[in-house]
């Protein structure tokens, strides 16, 4: 099989290479024979060629001439006989100029031919073209490669986040037999993107310190997310196809079913949404602004992804009406995106109004239970590790804990969720076996702040990066009891509970850095169609892709290789 390198080459590529062997052998060639000529052509026996004959006239003038000149000396060297000198040098050999010219021809020519090498050498390492001469591409600075590894991991759980939103439509139009091919997919490339943050998350930790293999962790963070994309890209002309949208793209009553579907949805969550306004100024009102501060403004982000939908909606209903099923079908993938986010905002604020509700019941029985684990471990069932002294501080400020939460219930408003966040990580410090409700406690805490961070990430997942992506994943991998703690762990946590209070902590962390990256993100798109309300959310929220390739394009189900396949008018 022909490598890359030798199909990307030039086809006169060899013919100049022997031009140049030809050019270097000819050079050899007459730097030698110029450094040997000499040599050949005198030696020690040589003899000065006679004069020439003269006519008479000219010997006796010459010999008149001759009579009149003074004496000469006899010897040559005062003489200066020019006949006498030229022999006497010829006898002696070739000359020094003879000697060193050829040498010093014969290293410039090294020299000259040692520079040109050197520099095709570096040229051939830094060149990118298909011309390649180098016989390997040049390795990536460690910096470069945790760049594509991050890149890598942001673009898989996009394809990931928006395959599901459309599952759900689909299913509506054919049934969940229909579709189970496709949640196959999806879940399967959730197990790729799952291990790939799982082996991003060690890299971070800085493990494994071998310069070598994290470069090789690196190229397994690309494998495993290039694979997930695989997984999602195998089905999507199948999905295409279910959905009337073949080669032909031209089946119009899968089009307006579609429509009816989106719609359908949207005047549910057009009532739901303002509903959801009241209960979070309610929640605000009951339970304190800390309590309502994870939904704050998500009904009017709800309302401003409805609005964007709307325009979305009519155009298509527009586009089908001129016979343009593509372009509405490009606009409906749009409005069925935005009705999505618009449900996770609106079913943020109706779950954490469940949740703070359930945790205002369960206060009073959490303290009881606490009190309970405090007579415990007085009575001295604390671990043998545990001094009188660390053992009467602990139990100290447990006693403080209780008496601050029972006087917020007491003053109000108060923070049901975070009142059970301080009692169950203030008794897991006495490292006593917990009761039970104490461990519902912890787990309804550790579910509402994953629920909460994995919210915002899906709405605002053009902005999150990989670090918060990557916690995230961490926090649904410990809450699920797919992974072990972290061998060091910043609480003093029991091994039956803490679980729970790993995932709240690295759930909570995530949102943070969410939040941070939108903040940092600001809002770039100030150029974006202002004819379209509600297109910055838009493009914030992943619903519209960014960027000069595809500008305004839905993503559809698939992975990186055919997310894109319905940009343009002609998709």
């Amino acid at each position: 099989m022909t490598s890359s390198l030798i199909r990307g080459r030039p086809r006169h590529s060899k013919a100049r290479i022997r031009v140049r062997v030809a050019h270097a052998a000819i050079g050899v060639t007459v730097g030698a024979g110029w450094l040997i000529l000499p040599m050949m052509t005198t030696g020690a026996g040589d003899t000065v060629p006679a004069a020439p004959a003269v006519s008479g006239a000219a010997a006796v003038s010459g010999a008149a001439a001759v009579s009149d000149a003074p004496a000469i000396s006899d010897d040559p060297a005062i003489s200066g006989d020019p006949v006498t000198t030229a022999g006497t040098a010829q006898k002696g050999g070739t000359s020094a100029i003879d000697l060193v010219l050829p040498l010093v021809v014969v290293g410039a020519a090294g020299a000259l031919a040692g520079y040109g090498y050197l520099r095709r050498t570096r040229r051939a390492r830094s060149r990118t073209t298909p011309g390649l001469v180098s016989g390997a591409p040049p390795v990536p600075t460690p910096a470069e490669s945790e760049r594509q590894a991050r890149a890598a991991l942001v673009l898989a759980d996009d394809c990931v986040r928006g395959s599901e939103e459309e599952l759900p439509y689909v299913a509506d139009l054919f049934g969940e037999t229909e579709i189970e091919p496709f949640r196959h997919a999806v879940r399967a490339a959730k197990t790729e993107l799952s291990a790939a943050f799982a082996i991003w998350r060690r890299y971070e930790e800085g493990l494994p310190r071998n310069e070598g293999a994290r470069r090789q962790t690196l190229a397994t963070v690309v494998g495993r997310c290039a694979e997930a994309g695989r997984r999602l890209d195998a089905e999507a002309e199948r999905l295409d196809r279910l959905r009337g949208l073949g080669e032909d793209g031209e089946d119009r009553e899968g089009v307006v079913a579609a429509l009816a579907v989106a719609e359908r949805r949207f005047r549910d969550l057009t009532r739901r949404t303002a509903a959801a306004q009241g209960t979070a100024v309610s929640l605000h009102d009951r339970y304190g602004p800390s309590a309502a501060d994870p939904v704050t403004g998500y009904a009017e982000q709800a309302r401003d992804r409805l609005m964007f939908a709307t325009w979305q909606l009519n155009g298509a209903r527009r586009d089908m009406d001129s016979g343009a099923q593509r372009a509405a079908f490009r606009q409906l993938r749009s409005a069925e995106g935005a009705i999505a986010q618009a449900g996770v905002l609106v079913r943020g604020v109706e779950r954490l109004a469940a949740q703070l509700r359930e945790a205002a019941d369960l206060v009073p029985a959490a303290l009881t239970g606490a009190e309970a684990e405090i007579a415990t471990a007085r009575k001295g069932n604390a671990p043998p590790s545990m001094t009188a002294g660390e053992l009467n501080a602990r139990l100290a400020h447990v006693d403080g804990v209780l008496a601050a939460v029972r006087e917020e219930l007491t003053t109000g408003p108060y923070d049901p969720l975070d009142a059970l966040r301080r009692i169950a990580r203030a008794v897991e410090r006495l490292e006593v076996d917990r009761s039970g409700v104490l461990e519902a406690a912890a787990l309804l805490v550790a579910r509402s702040s994953v629920g909460e961070a994995e919210d915002f990430v899906s709405v605002h997942r053009g902005a999150v990066g990989a670090e918060a992506r990557a916690l995230l994943a961490e926090a649904t991998r410990v809450l699920d009891g797919t992974t072990a703690l972290p061998a060091s762990t910043e609480l003093s946590l029991h091994p039956s509970d803490g679980r729970d209070a790993e995932a709240d902590a690295l759930a909570r962390q995530a949102r943070d850095l969410a939040e941070r990256d939108v903040r940092t993100h600001g809002n770039p798109y100030l150029e974006a169609d202002t004819r379209t309300p509600g297109t910055t959310g838009a493009v914030l929220g992943g619903i519209l892709l960014p960027g000069p390739l595809h500008p305004g394009t839905p993503p559809s189900f698939g992975g990186p290789a055919t997310r894109t396949r319905h940009a343009g008018p002609d998709f």
